[in-house]
């Protein structure tokens, strides 16, 4: 890596899969060198998720790509243009929004999908997937063995994240890449594109279903490599 001069990358995870599901990404990455850190989420608002996010890239030193799965593409692409150190995203079969929208928004665009069709909200206000959508939707591709040790340690989400509305998008000013998890039943794989599109991503295909970070952590890693690869060179030039 010495010859890109950037040696960092900070993983958003999403809601019901914690940081620890980018575990075999970061192995891999590690392997090669980079610094890399995956901090778990407090989830109880788009606000909390945000600071802590902040929190982490405070403490990096120099360039920073910041890779986010599901609902941690929210959280990244809310740090707007405030931060600096952050020269990459990375979206993974996540949400990119643009301004005024909101997660619920776009998903009631269409039919409720497997994976997020029977949310349980709980009485303090925080959603939780049902088991059998869990393990055979949210994490369809991955062994039903793992699926279910993944679904006993769900991280549940604020419903209230889901009616939050995006300000300035992160993406608007720095260069993006995007995983588009092609058999996803969480985040319908032709909105994956379409925020893609709009954000004019290095875009690439992952024959997975939602959680490419645990089936296809090489696949998820390389296009990470890439991004880190390529986007302190080229600021270099400028």
């Amino acid at each position: 890596m010495a010859e890109t001069g950037l040696a960092r990358a900070s993983f958003s995870g999403g809601a019901w899969a914690d940081g620890s599901s980018w575990r075999e990404v970061i192995r891999l990455l590690q392997q090669d060198g980079y610094n890399v850190t995956a901090p778990q989420f407090p989830l109880t608002s788009l606000t909390d998720d945000v600071a802590r996010l902040r929190q982490v890239l405070s403490a990096q030193t120099g360039p920073t790509v910041v890779a986010g799965h599901s609902y941690g593409g929210q959280v990244m692409t809310a740090l707007d243009e405030d931060a600096p150190s952050v020269v990459g995203l990375v979206y993974v079969a996540a949400f990119a929004l643009d301004e005024g929208e909101s997660i619920g928004e776009v998903l009631a665009a269409g039919e409720p999908t497997p994976a997020i069709a029977h949310l349980r909200i709980d009485d303090q206000g925080f959603a939780w997937l049902p088991q059998d959508d869990f393990v055979k939707h949210f994490a369809g591709d991955i062994d039903p063995v793992q699926a279910n040790v993944m679904y006993s340690v769900q991280q549940p989400l604020s419903a209230s994240a889901l009616g939050e509305v995006m300000g300035t998008p992160a993406w608007r000013s720095t260069r993006t890449w995007y995983a588009v998890a092609t058999n996803d039943e969480a985040i319908p794989p032709d909105i994956q594109r379409d925020f893609a599109k709009r954000m004019d991503a290095t875009v690439t295909d992952v024959a997975s279903g939602h959680l490419p970070i645990v089936s296809h952590p090489d696949e998820v890693a390389d296009l990470i490599t890439t991004a880190a690869r390529s986007v302190p060179s080229e600021r270099s030039r400028q």
